[in-house]
């Protein structure tokens, strides 16, 4: 695929990490796969470059999917009685996060689902962007 395959690359790791609809994508067999191709004596993927577009997809999906959260969070927690996704439920996001944010943020990275449900958790409960980065 030439240099079309790192945008590839680039948009399965941000989709994950950035689209709390897509936590399916092979994200961790990705990274094993591409290791292992990276390696090989004739590898066409240059390690230096597979890194640069894989970090920066994961740090920006980050933040896109912190700004989802944030962004429609605070709508769709107004109910006072929803039985999912009502006030209480917002108030105690956000006491968690007040208290353990930091810790959920840094380990969800490595745990598949919850890297791509933690930083829009973060939006929702509005947890301070500086805290969360």
């Amino acid at each position: 695929m030439g240099p079309a395959i790192y945008g590839l690359l680039f948009l399965i790791i941000f989709c994950e990490t950035g689209l709390v609809v897509t936590p399916f994508l092979p994200g961790d067999s990705l990274l094993f796969a591409l290791g292992a191709l990276c390696a090989t004596e004739n590898a066409t993927l240059k390690l230096p470059w597979v890194g640069i577009t894989l970090v920066s997809a994961a740090i920006l999906g980050d933040a896109i999917n912190y700004f989802i959260g944030w962004k429609i969070g605070p709508k769709i927690f107004r109910s006072e009685t929803g039985r999912w996704l009502n006030q209480k439920h917002l108030e105690s996001t956000q006491a968690f996060f007040e208290k353990h944010g930091g810790k959920t943020i840094l380990l969800a990275r490595f745990v598949p689902i919850a890297r791509t449900f933690a930083p829009f958790v973060a939006g929702v409960a509005e947890m301070s962007r500086t805290k969360f980065t």
